[in-house]
């Protein structure tokens, strides 16, 4: 099978895979959990803390799942995963109880860890090498559609069938689509890198201390940007409302959100081909910094919110790709799994508080605390990655592309 033809291959099965990952498990509590929620009897804030409980497990499965990697390859881990999520979502429409309930979200956050995101990425690395950043950036393009594509058919299902068997439907997705693919429709890792040498071969001369500060540098980086990006994702709506913007207009700017974000992946992928993760950390982070400014320090207008959405959305999706990448900036092919899910651990934590943060924020001293807070935040990163990016300098000059190429 030539080159080509392989690319396109992984790219549809981690694509396949990745949105019906996301489409029944992360995504699948917004159609069905107030249907779930009014038979148990039980609120939407307990419906939707399973969300919070599938993160803080998938950060704390983390570096275990590192180590799999490590030692098994992606595929048998993302086989693993979608054994995981099947029965997750097995178990969840035998569900009766809160206990049961809150358990069941105990096992969507271990098969979450093994089968979404980290891992994808894992083996796409494991697959391209380090130019696996544009195959990516590619998938994410795709993967970002998982709510738009499960919301509706989620719903249809839930209409015909009930919630229950519903959850069926997508189990058996799950254990029947995701887990072959995972096994046998990936292309051999192998067989795209010839030489073993070159997945081991970090991009960067760094001794021992050196290491262990660029992980915390991108760590962190990763970490304070996810934190910022989730916490007003899920709270955009009130954001826009607090800001000015009537109910239509918030709703109208938060639906091009998504597809500014989308775009901005796009552009990503057809430009990034030299780019460097942590330069393309910095742009995105200095665009989302911009639209926080901005909204501080002008008057609420129209045309000030359509900015500030576009300004914001173009960062976050830009960011969004390079959260996924960064580690390459610093190591090899070969540990990127293994250090990328070491860094999943104080992210999904992140992920999983920012929501409540942002919304306490907001509700307790206003959207102008909460835009201080995401600048502030924002700041911080930019200057974690400008750290990064002088440390890089200094050991490898030469390794660091000019703007012209990025």
């Amino acid at each position: 099978m030539s080159p080509t033809l392989r690319r396109v291959r992984l790219i549809a099965v981690v694509s396949v895979t990745q949105i019906i990952g996301w489409g029944t498990s992360f995504d699948m509590p917004a159609v069905l959990g107030p249907r779930i929620g009014a038979e148990l009897g039980l609120s939407n804030a307990i419906i939707f803390a399973g969300l919070t409980i599938m993160m803080l497990m998938s950060g704390l499965a983390g570096p275990t799942v590192g180590r799999m990697l490590a030692r098994h390859g992606a595929a048998r881990v993302l086989a693993m995963g979608s054994a995981w999520l099947g029965l997750g979502l097995l178990l969840l429409s035998a569900c009766h109880s809160l206990i049961a309930y809150a358990a069941t979200w105990l096992v969507f956050g271990w098969g979450g860890a093994l089968a979404l995101s980290t891992a994808a990425f894992a083996a796409i690395v494991e697959r391209e090498g380090a130019e696996g950043k544009r195959v990516i950036a590619l998938t994410m393009i795709f993967t970002g559609l998982s709510a738009t594509v499960f919301w509706p058919v989620n719903t249809w299902l839930a209409d015909g069938i009930g919630w229950r068997n519903t959850l069926l439907v997508l189990a058996a997705l799950q254990l029947f689509v995701c887990l072959p693919l995972h096994l046998f429709a990936l292309p051999k890792p192998g067989a795209r890198t010839t030489l073993a040498t070159e997945q081991e071969k970090p991009p960067l001369a760094l001794s021992p201390a050196q290491t262990r500060l660029a992980f915390l540098l991108v760590a962190a980086s990763i970490t304070i940007a996810a934190f910022v990006s989730f916490g007003l994702s899920a709270t955009f709506l009130q954001l826009l409302h607090q800001s000015g913007a009537s109910p239509a207009l918030a709703l109208q700017l938060g639906m091009a959100r998504g597809v500014l974000a989308i775009l901005a992946r796009g552009v990503d992928f057809l430009f990034g081909r030299r780019g460097n993760p942590v330069l393309t950390a910095l742009s995105g982070m200095l665009l989302t910094l911009s639209s926080f400014i901005l909204l501080l320090a002008l008057p609420a207008s129209t045309p000030l919110l359509v900015t500030f959405v576009v300004l914001n959305s173009l960062g976050s999706g830009i960011m969004a790709v390079a959260r996924a990448v960064l580690p390459l900036a610093v190591f090899s092919p070969a540990q990127f799994g293994l250090q990328s899910a070491r860094i999943s651990l104080p992210q999904n934590f992140a992920i999983a508080a920012a929501p409540v943060a942002f919304a306490a924020l907001m509700d307790g001293a206003g959207v102008t605390a909460a835009l201080g807070l995401a600048a502030l935040l924002s700041g911080i990163v930019i200057l974690l990655l400008v750290q990064l990016q002088k440390l890089a300098r200094s050991v490898s000059p030469e390794l660091t592309p000019s703007p012209r190429e990025t």
